[in-house]
């Protein structure tokens, strides 16, 4: 299905989608540690993780402005290289105001990496075969869960919690010589010669885009109703179900290793079925874990994992349709800039999310969370609007760009 070089090039896209993955994720086992050689509240941890979050969203929003103006390739250079340096910086902090800086600092180039990522997918791969192409980028998060994480808390307890920040931040340094010898130029979205704009002309052509436009609002309420969850996904399964802090880490190795399989084949029943149809069967599926995760009570340890690897799987699974069925609405040279926002969106919707599952969900005297069902509930509201909202968008896309062509048709006047 995929040519040797269109391997290479997805082998090393996944990778560096592995490094922000286990960048960001490993922050949250680490929380016990921090706080204790920090002295700090969880309200202060919280502002460490929200902080990248937060950068994340603004700097998808500038990049916006000038994502489309260069090469792909330098670009993913530059921020790569970026994101390597705050890594090093988080790992060599030694007060809690300066890692708090370093990962802002981290987070306003960690966040432009996912939109470059699938900008340079979406330009190699024919909107055809890009779902079978996401599903290979997105096994980053199964192989994360698999291995980065763990391996992490294994350096964290062994050396200390500066350890996993700077072994990261070498191997990303190391990473970057691969992107510089091994990814090609990739400047098919400037061979069209196009007449200076002003710098607002990148958002008015969205907001006077339909199409481009119910794509922003699908993907908001996607992330919405996904990161109502996630923030008190292991917090509810220690004090309402029983597991143990120690078993924490069984949750994302039975996740992972469950998509990494499953990734790659939902990738391609998208582009046998259409992106459309399998998004809303999953999404409908997902429903499923998103209610039983929400209420559960004291439960077996098996039956514990099961529900979370389902609900990675169906959560992940719909992820990989939506992102190719939102990158179709725009044109290549263009591309860039459309999906530095729609980064923005998904970061700022996630922190939006979480903010107000944060008032919703309160503590019980026993420890318990209690009302964590209505924000299941609210996860399942957003999910029908999802799907309602993915039926309103339409793909301009017809044929692959790695051959140095341009086959789209025009974007659709409104």
């Amino acid at each position: 299905m995929f040519s040797k070089q269109e391997k290479i090039l997805l082998g090393i896209l996944a990778t560096i989608q592995f490094s922000s993955i286990v960048d960001f994720m490993i922050m949250m086992p680490l929380g016990p540690q921090l706080m204790r050689m920090f002295s700090i509240n969880p309200h202060q941890f919280g502002l460490l993780v929200s902080s990248y979050t937060f950068s994340a969203g603004i700097s998808g929003f500038l990049a916006s402005f000038f994502m489309d103006k260069y090469d792909r390739k330098l670009s993913l250079l530059f921020f790569f290289i970026g994101f390597s340096l705050g890594t090093l910086a988080c790992a060599v902090a030694p007060t809690y105001e300066l890692l708090l800086f370093a990962r802002g600092l981290t987070g306003i180039f960690g966040g432009v990496l996912s939109s470059l990522v699938l900008s340079i997918v979406s330009d190699a791969i024919s909107y055809e075969r890009r779902g079978s192409a996401m599903g290979v980028v997105m096994t980053s998060f199964s192989m994360a869960s698999i291995l980065g994480v763990p391996f992490s808390l294994f350096l964290a307890n062994q050396f200390g919690w500066h350890s996993p920040f700077l072994f990261l931040g070498l191997v990303s340094l190391f990473l970057c010589g691969v992107i510089w010898y091994y990814v090609p130029p990739m400047r098919v979205h400037l061979a069209e010669k196009r007449e200076k704009e002003p710098i607002h002309t990148v958002l008015t052509r969205i907001w006077h885009n339909q199409n481009q436009r119910r794509a922003l609002f699908f993907m908001a309420a996607v992330m919405f109703g996904h990161f109502a969850i996630i923030p008190f996904l292991s917090p509810s399964l220690v004090a309402n179900a029983g597991l143990t802090e120690a078993q924490l880490p069984l949750m994302y190795m039975a996740g992972g290793i469950c998509t990494i399989f499953t990734s790659p084949f939902v990738g391609r029943l998208a582009d046998r079925f259409g992106k459309h149809a399998v998004f809303i069967w999953g999404a409908l599926i997902t429903i499923v874990p998103y209610w039983v995760i929400t209420h559960l009570g004291p439960s077996p340890l098996w039956f514990t994992l099961g529900i979370c690897a389902f609900f990675f799987v169906s959560s992940g699974g719909r992820m990989i349709p939506a992102t190719a069925l939102v990158s179709g609405t725009a044109q290549p040279h263009n591309r860039g800039s459309f999906m530095s926002i729609v980064s923005c969106v998904q970061q700022l919707s996630a922190a939006l999310s979480s903010y107000i599952a944060g008032w919703i969900v309160t503590s019980t005297p026993t420890g318990g969370l209690k009302n964590y069902e209505l924000v299941g509930y609210v996860a399942v509201i957003f999910t029908f609007v999802a799907i309602y909202l993915s039926k309103k968008i339409h793909s301009i896309e017809g044929g692959s760009v790695l051959a140095q062509e341009d086959n789209h048709v025009g974007e659709p006047l409104v």
